[in-house]
């Protein structure tokens, strides 16, 4: 197996474990008989658990070398997944939700840190398919969980094999990681590394980013229901285009940014989702709302991969800025959907979304963030341009 194909299952394992574990969140409730704000308590903590884990993660890796660290930190979220489903109790489901979470901050750190260094190896961008392939292993674990859950297969025979599947493809994949760099010379990293002043303007663009993924793919169904009056199959079919214009153009978004390079496509990627933000506002019928979300789903696909790309490559160790800016995003992801719900609720749903089109209006003015330093090793080996520059690559 290739190092990029092996790191690309990585991201398909990832995805697939978070993927499986949204399908049942139903049968855990129903289980534990939790009232609805014990469970809102509940699926508070992976995002806590992640932001207890993250920050360490970049010393993790640098103390037992990031291939090692990768495998050992995806098999730990694998292993996790069988967890809260086997939770007797609502304290016992914290924890699991607790220790899920702070897997699957650490591990996404250390895979999107070691995908950085494997694509300064090769010379070209690879970050956009491989969070194609995260949301590819999300969307097609997740309709096997929504299979399992029709057939009502108990939530615990489910994830634990799941989790025992996962595991293994995912120790299977490690293999072929990419080996350390024995003669790489990086100082070590903070052994808690929030977010630095340096990345900051990276890690806005970012949460921009994910402000528009998130509160799009929270929102879209409900409005389309409320506004354009779409039944519920035609509601939901929106956010599966959504998702899957996301997914697609995630695909297919290195061969973009191998030609614009990172600022214009930023900037191309966030006038389509202006557009599309724009046809959601003014959209009254179902057709129409859906072309507006296919839009902001094509437009915005690229950018979070970018970000990651440009943060790795800011400096010696590209662990410790990925968790700067993952931190960020992070706290976006949790945030929009809320911020938009008061907005929704205080306003309209047009006017949150006109607030939303406005935050993707920001990240494209703030494009020239991602423009490549012109020297230093650690730098991407792509020239604004697209076209591959002379950089040296230690290894």
């Amino acid at each position: 197996m290739s190092h990029h194909r092996a790191i690309a299952a990585i991201f398909a394992v990832h995805g697939a474990v978070a993927g499986t574990l949204s399908t049942r969140i139903p049968w855990i409730q129903d289980q534990l008989d939790l009232d609805p704000r014990v469970l809102g308590l509940a699926l508070l903590c992976p995002p806590i658990g992640a932001f207890i884990g993250m920050p360490m993660a970049s010393r993790l890796a640098y103390r037992f070398g990031g291939r090692a660290a990768t495998r050992a930190l995806i098999a730990l979220w694998c292993a996790a997944l069988a967890l809260p489903a086997l939770s007797p109790s609502p304290m016992w489901l914290f924890a699991a939700f607790l220790l899920f979470g702070a897997g699957a901050g650490l591990s996404d750190i250390t895979m999107n840190a070691h995908a950085v260094v494997l694509e300064r190896r090769l010379g070209r961008s690879i970050m956009s398919s491989l969070h194609g392939m995260w949301a590819v292993g999300s969307l097609a674990a997740g309709g096997l969980g929504t299979l399992a859950a029709q057939v009502g297969l108990d939530a615990r025979i489910h994830l634990g094999a799941m989790a025992a599947t996962l595991l293994l493809l995912s120790v299977l994949a490690g293999r072929g990681l990419l080996a350390d760099d024995s003669s790489a010379e990086a100082p070590a990293p903070r052994r808690f590394a929030l977010p630095s002043r340096a990345i900051l303007p990276l890690g806005l663009v970012g949460f921009c980013a994910t402000f528009a993924e998130g509160a799009s793919a929270n929102w879209s169904a409900v409005y389309l229901t409320e506004v354009t009056q779409a039944g519920p199959g035609v509601a939901a079919a929106g956010y599966t285009i959504l998702m899957f214009c996301m997914a697609g153009m995630r695909l297919l978004g290195d061969q973009l940014i191998r030609r614009l390079g990172p600022v214009r496509a930023v900037r191309t990627g966030g006038a389509v989702a202006v557009l599309g933000g724009v046809i959601v506002v003014l959209s009254r019928t179902p057709a129409l709302g859906i072309a507006g979300f296919a839009l902001v789903g094509l437009g915005v696909a690229v950018i979070v991969p970018l970000v990651f790309t440009a943060a790795g490559n800011s400096g010696p160790t590209p662990g410790e800025a990925i968790t700067g800016v993952a931190t960020i995003t992070y706290l976006s992801g949790m945030i929009a959907p809320a911020v938009t719900g008061w907005v929704a609720g205080g306003l309209s749903y047009p006017a949150a979304f006109a607030m939303i089109t406005g935050v993707i209006v920001v990240l494209t003015l703030l494009a020239q963030v991602l423009r490549p330093s012109p020297s230093g090793a650690s730098r991407p080996a792509l020239a604004e341009d697209g076209h591959r520059a002379s950089v040296e690559v230690r290894g």
